[in-house]
């Protein structure tokens, strides 16, 4: 529900005010319905909204707030449709309820069917449409290899048996040729020779080493020393 407040006096004689939220009213320019007499208090009233419902409310005016001509406390009071809600003296308006926007109910779009599936449309295909069958001829297996470029059957040897099929029988297979005298066929053929595989190193081996190579520094140092007393003795 839109309420609306019209005004009876002053500048604002034929203004209507639709209430849609909280409204506060006074002589201050920071106000949202600002009444220039000298009577309005700064902050004189305001406007309230609950649940649909429009209240009034006085906030500690001077000259009070008045609804049907009876002043209120600065409790908020409860107003409905024809009620006269007046500001100190001047200012009066008349509480109305604002026309609602009539709605024109608005038929849903029309959608386009759905599209159905081929398969559900059972429709029986053309007899012309339908391409012919072509059985295909069966063929033997000496026929199929004759399309291959083989012998025909007729150009064969008549002496050669042939199966059910047609495929010859009782041809014997070739033996490979005899290799020559005097020719080895190992040496064709080298044995690959052995590739080294090189043995990784244990950890007792790592340490004999290192005493190896301890051993072998020490009697180095131990050379150097006695080379650098001999050529001491020799030059003193």
């Amino acid at each position: 529900m839109t309420w609306k407040i019209k005004a009876h006096a002053g500048d604002s004689a034929t203004q209507e005010i639709n209430i849609e939220r909280d409204l506060l009213v006074g002589r201050h320019q920071a106000t949202d319905i600002v009444l220039p007499q000298a009577d309005i208090s700064r902050k004189h009233a305001a406007f309230l909204l609950k649940e649909q419902a429009l209240w009034v409310q006085d906030l500690g005016s001077s000259n009070g707030t008045f609804v049907n001509d009876v002043r209120i406390a600065m409790d908020a009071v409860e107003l409905h449709a024809g009620d006269v809600v007046q500001f100190a003296s001047a200012a009066r308006f008349t509480v109305d309820v604002a026309e609602q926007p009539i709605e024109v109910p608005v038929s849903p779009i029309r959608q386009p069917a759905e599209a159905v599936a081929v398969s559900e449309l059972n429709v029986q295909p053309k007899v012309e449409d339908v391409a012919p069958v072509v059985e295909e001829e069966f063929k033997t297996a000496a026929q199929q290899l004759s399309d291959q470029g083989m012998t025909q059957l007729n150009e064969r040897d008549n002496n050669v048996q042939l199966s059910r099929d047609g495929m010859p029988q009782n041809i014997s297979v070739p033996k490979p040729a005899p290799i020559p005298e005097g020719v080895d066929i190992s040496a064709a053929t080298p044995e690959p020779k052995p590739i080294p595989v090189e043995q990784p190193i244990t950890r007792a081996e790592e340490e004999k080493l290192e005493q190896k190579n301890a051993s072998l520094g020490l009697m180095s140092l131990i050379v150097l020393i006695i080379l650098a007393l001999v050529a001491w003795f020799i030059f003193k």
